[in-house]
C-alpha cells in the first residue's frame, strides 16, 4: 500500500483584525516534506501516527508539507494557494496512492474562499480519483460543508475540548482507514444538521456525559465506526457555519441517520446550558480578591488567541490594578513592539513601557508604567498535552506588585508551564490572569483553588443573535427561536 499524509489547518475568525500570511504558519509549523518533528501539532497528529501505523503494517507513507498557523483573521488569498498547491503538487508526484489521510483543522477561510478545505479536498478527488481512499481529521470547532463531505470518504473529528485527545483520534482515523484498505470495512459517512450554534466544554456537564455515551456507543454498538460532534465556529461568517453530528458506519447508512439525529437533537434540546457561566470584570476581580486559597485563575474567555483574537486586551488587568491587587501573574499579553523595546534593554532594566490593548475597539486602554524586565526568553514553548505551543520572543515585566508575560507569538494559555517556562512559579502567585476559553482547563485545574470564568471587553463576538453576520445562516438557533418550525 502506498499512503499519502499531509496537513493544511488554522482557525479563522473572520472578524478578527489579524491578517494571515505565510509568516504566520511559519511561526507556529511549516514542515517541508519528511521534516515534520516526532511531536504532533494539534492537527498534524495523522503525519505522526501515520509513521507508526505505515511501519507497523510494512506501507510505504509519503509524506507532504505540514502547516498550521495559530487561529487569527482571513488567510491571505495568495498564501492559501501557495500552500495548497504545494501539497497538491506533491501529491501528483506521489502517484499512484491507496489512500490519503490529512490532517485539517477545518474553520479556514481565506480571501476569495469560504471552505478553502473544500476547495482543497475537490482538487484532491480530481487527482486522484474516485477509487482512492481520502479521510481526514479535523477540529470540532470547524465548519463541515457539503462540498467537502462529498469529496471525502470519512471524517474524524477531535471529541474533547480542551483538546486533550488529538493524538486519539489520530489513532482512530488511521484505524479505520487500515481496514478499509484491507477491505474489512466500508465507512460510510451519515451527518445530522442540528440547526444551531453554542459552546460545548466537555470538561463539565451535560457535555461530558454524552461524549462518555459516544464513546460507549462506539465500543459497543456493532457496525459503528465513529461517532463526533462538530460544535461549529461562531466566529466564522461562512454560508454553512453551524453544529452538526457526524457518525461513519460500516455501510450502514440508517444506523447511521438514527444515531446522529438522536445525539443531534439531544444537543438541541440542551442548547444554551454548555457554556460555564461567566461574570463581569468587576465581578470576576471581586471575587479573586475575596478568596483565601491560592491560586485563583481568572479566565479571560472571549480575548483568547484561540479563537482568532489578539489577546492583547487590558481590561482585566486595569480592574487588578484599580484594586491596588498585587500576586497577580499575567499570562499572557501579545505585545511584539513591547518586547523587541524589552530585548533592546536587557533583562534587570528598567524603563517606562506602553503596553497591551493595540488591535482592536472594545479591549481596553495601553497600560503605561514603569516596569523591571525580569527574564527574556526567545522562542518560548509551553506543553499542550503530547505537544508544544510556541509563543514567540517573550518577557516577563515587574511592576507595583505585578508580574506580566508580553509574548510575540500569540498563543492561548494551554498549560501553567507557560509560566514555569519563564521563570514564575504558578503555584506560588495567587492570582493568575489567563486567556482561554477552555482549553486551559485540564492541566490549571490541577493547581487552582478555583477558576473564575471572565466575559470582559468585547474581543470576540460571542453572542451569535447579535452578531452582524453578512454571509451565516439566520435560520439556526440563537438567531431563531426555533429553528425546526
Amino acid at each position: 500500500m502506498r499512503l499519502f499524509t499531509a496537513a493544511l489547518a488554522t482557525e479563522t475568525n473572520t472578524f478578527s483584525p489579524i491578517a494571515v500570511d505565510k509568516r504566520a504558519f511559519e511561526a507556529s509549523l511549516y514542515a517541508k516534506p519528511g521534516e515534520h518533528p516526532a511531536t504532533p501539532t494539534l492537527c498534524s497528529a495523522p503525519i505522526t501516527v501515520g509513521r507508526e501505523v505505515c511501519a507497523r503494517e510494512g506501507w510505504t507513507l509519503i509524506e507532504g508539507s505540514a502547516s498550521w498557523a495559530d487561529p487569527a483573521g482571513m488567510v491571505a488569498r495568495a498564501t492559501y494557494e501557495e500552500l495548497r498547491d504545494e501539497i497538491l503538487e506533491q501529491i501528483k508526484a506521489a502517484l499512484p496512492l491507496d489512500g490519503l489521510v490529512l490532517g485539517l483543522h477545518g474553520a479556514m477561510v481565506a480571501q476569495g474562499y469560504d471552505d478553502p478545505e473544500g476547495d482543497f479536498l475537490f482538487r484532491v478527488r480530481e487527482i486522484v480519483g474516485p477509487d482512492v481512499l481520502i479521510c481526514a481529521e479535523l477540529d470540532p470547532h470547524s465548519h463541515l460543508t457539503a462540498k467537502r463531505a462529498a469529496q471525502a470518504n470519512f471524517f474524524v473529528y477531535f471529541k474533547e475540548f480542551p483538546h486533550t485527545d488529538f493524538v486519539d483520534r489520530a489513532r482512530d482515523l488511521w484505524d479505520i482507514a487500515v481496514k478499509a484498505l484491507k477491505g474489512e470495512v466500508t465507512p460510510h459517512m451519515s451527518i445530522f444538521d442540528c440547526r444551531m450554534i453554542d459552546v460545548f466544554p466537555t470538561s463539565k456537564q451535560p457535555m461530558r456525559g454524552i461524549v462518555d455515551r459516544m464513546m460507549e456507543m462506539e465500543k459497543t454498538i456493532p457496525g459503528l465506526l465513529s461517532l463526533s460532534v462538530v460544535h461549529g465556529f461562531m466566529a466564522g461568517d461562512v454560508p454553512e457555519m453551524g453544529t452538526k453530528v457526524v457518525a461513519i458506519t460500516d455501510n450502514n447508512p440508517a444506523l447511521g441517520a438514527e444515531l446522529t439525529e438522536k445525539i443531534g437533537r439531544e444537543l438541541f434540546d440542551l442548547r444554551g446550558t454548555f457554556m460555564v457561566s461567566q461574570v463581569d470584570e468587576k465581578t470576576a476581580v471581586a471575587q479573586a480578591l475575596a478568596a483565601t486559597q491560592f491560586p485563583v485563575v481568572i479566565a479571560d474567555v472571549w480575548d483568547n488567541p484561540g479563537g482568532g483574537t489578539s489577546g492583547d486586551a487590558t481590561v482585566l488587568l486595569e480592574e487588578f490594578m484599580a484594586q491596588g491587587a498585587t500576586g497577580l501573574a499575567v499570562g499572557t499579553i501579545w505585545d511584539p513592539i513591547a518586547v523587541q523595546i524589552c530585548f533592546a534593554a536587557g533583562e534587570g532594566a528598567e524603563i517606562p513601557l506602553r503596553f497591551g490593548a493595540k488591535s482592536a475597539p472594545f479591549t481596553g486602554s495601553p497600560i503605561d508604567r514603569t516596569v523591571t524586565v525580569k527574564k527574556l526568553v526567545r522562542n518560548a514553548e509551553m506543553k499542550f498535552g503530547d505537544s508544544f505551543a510556541p509563543f514567540g520572543d517573550s518577557v516577563w515585566i515587574h511592576f507595583d506588585g505585578i508580574d506580566v508575560i508580553l509574548n510575540s507569538t500569540r498563543a492561548q494559555s494551554f498549560d501553567p508551564s507557560l509560566y514555569s517556562v519563564m521563570g514564575i512559579d504558578p503555584t506560588k502567585q495567587k492570582y493568575l490572569l489567563i486567556k482561554s476559553t477552555n482549553h486551559f482547563y485540564d492541566s490549571f485545574s490541577r493547581i487552582a483553588s478555583q477558576i473564575i470564568y471572565c466575559s470582559a471587553g468585547k474581543p470576540y463576538p460571542n453572542k451569535p443573535a447579535e452578531t452582524n453576520y453578512r454571509k451565516a445562516r439566520k435560520d439556526i438557533w440563537p438567531m431563531v427561536a426555533n429553528p425546526w418550525a
